[in-house]
Parts: structure tokens; C-alpha cells; sequence
């Protein structure tokens, strides 16, 4: 999905700012692999890139209206479909079961908050289709509070507040390559594959 038509000023200046972020966190990843440091040394120039908010602002990134409570917005994708940048906009009140990304994740926020529950797996993961997890860290992504994520991490995700928000979530694949992502029902136990072909997940 592509932003309004902006001004040529406006769009050169946030072209460039993303190019100039994507490059560097994409050194970062070729030189010191993917670990908690590096992802942490990625985020900070994230981090510089959301401080620039007349670059993404929501009359250019408008929150949802079509019903869906969810938009993204591309701002960068490498030809190999890896690096991939986006800008989300999320309404208040969004839930998301637990998961995993299958890949590392970035979300630094440019506006809004979004409560973020990590949690730890406790089974042995010796019976398919089932697994518990235990709730061992909260973090509420917010301006100058973001979260880093490996590969296997799992968290999940409540909106919160009177605002959309508008965040940063850059991915080491893009989102449509994820096709083996696992979900988790607390509740129950179990877990899930599920392929996120087609649909507006994150």
C-alpha cells in the first residue's frame, strides 16, 4: 500500500531518511549477524527515524477505515523481499493472540502506544499441537520505547489509548514470506501454524 500523493519535498526527504536507516541497520545485520546486540544497535537508528514526524505523519498515513482495525504501509523492501520497512497504523483496542515472527522484528513507535506481553514456553515441545507459555515481560511500545525480537521470540499485542498508533516495524523478511509462523492459545494449551498469505496480521 502506497501513502497519498505528498509533495515532492516531503516524499524526497522521507525516501531518503528510510534509504539512509534501511541502509545502515542493513550493514549491521551483514557484519555482526542477528543477536540481541545488534537488533538493540538497529533499533537506535529507528529510533532517530521516528524523532522525524513531519515525514510521517497521519494526514500521509492515515489510520484504517474500511473496518479492518490494521493498515500497513511499505516504506522499504529489498528486491529479495528481505529489510522490509513498514509504517503501521493500528486502532485502539487491537488484540493479538501470542506469536512468533519466524524472522527478527523491530517496533519503534513515531505515535501511539501498544502494550507488548513477551512470554516464555515451559513444555518440553514433545507433543505436537501443544504448549504452554508463561508471561515473562510487558513493555509498552510508546515514542522512545521500542521492543527487539528474534527470530523465535513470542509476544503478543494490545493497543491501548484514545489514538491510532503510527510505528515502525521492520522485519529481516517481509511479512508475506512468513508463512510458518506459529500462534498460541494460552487458554487452551495449544498452538498453531498459520500462514499470513493475504491477510493483515503483523
Amino acid at each position: 500500500m502506497t501513502a497519498a500523493e505528498q509533495p515532492p519535498s516531503v516524499a524526497e526527504a522521507r525516501a531518503k531518511a528510510v534509504s539512509n536507516a534501511v541502509d545502515i541497520i542493513r550493514e549491521i545485520e551483514n557484519s555482526k549477524g542477528v543477536t540481541c546486540e545488534s537488533l538493540s544497535e538497529m533499533r537506535e537508528h529507528l529510533y532517530a527515524l521516528a524523532t522525524h514526524k513531519d515525514l510521517f505523519s497521519r494526514e500521509d498515513f492515515p489510520p484504517p477505515t474500511d473496518g479492518d482495525t490494521n493498515i500497513r504501509y511499505v516504506l522499504s523492501e529489498d528486491d529479495d523481499q528481505r529489510f522490509a520497512l513498514y509504517l503501521n497504523s493500528i486502532l485502539p483496542g487491537k488484540l493479538t493472540d501470542p506469536h512468533n515472527h519466524t524472522t527478527w522484528a523491530i517496533v519503534v513507535a513515531v505515535e501511539g502506544e501498544e502494550q507488548n506481553q513477551f512470554y516464555k514456553r515451559t513444555d518440553d515441545g514433545t507433543v505436537p499441537g501443544k504448549a504452554t507459555l508463561e508471561l515473562d515481560e510487558e513493555v509498552t511500545v510508546r515514542p522512545g520505547v521500542g521492543v527487539a525480537m528474534m527470530p523465535d521470540d513470542v509476544h503478543s499485542i494490545a493497543v491501548v489509548g484514545d489514538t491510532p498508533t503510527l510505528h515502525f516495524h521492520m522485519y529481516g523478511r517481509a511479512i508475506e514470506t512468513l508463512t510458518e509462523r506459529v500462534g498460541y492459545n494460552v487458554e487452551e494449551g495449544t498452538y498453531e501454524y498459520y500462514n499470513l498469505q493475504g491477510k493483515n496480521q503483523r
